[in-house]
C-alpha cells in the first residue's frame, strides 16, 4: 500500500514537472488517500499485535 502511495506521489511530481495541473492534484489526492489508508491499517495490526501477543 505504502508503495502504491509512492508510485501516485512520483506520477503527481512528474506531471507537476511538465505542467499537467489537474493530472498531478488527481494523483496527489491518490497518494495522499492511501498514505492515510496506509497508516490506519498499520496502526490496526500494531494494535492488534500488542492485545494478542506474541
Amino acid at each position: 500500500m505504502l508503495g502504491w502511495a509512492i508510485t501516485f506521489l512520483v506520477i503527481a511530481l512528474i506531471a507537476a514537472l511538465f505542467g499537467f495541473g489537474g493530472i498531478a492534484s488527481a494523483s496527489a489526492g491518490i497518494a495522499q488517500i492511501l498514505f492515510v489508508i496506509f497508516v490506519i491499517l498499520f496502526a490496526v495490526a500494531l494494535i492488534a499485535r500488542l492485545v494478542r501477543g506474541r
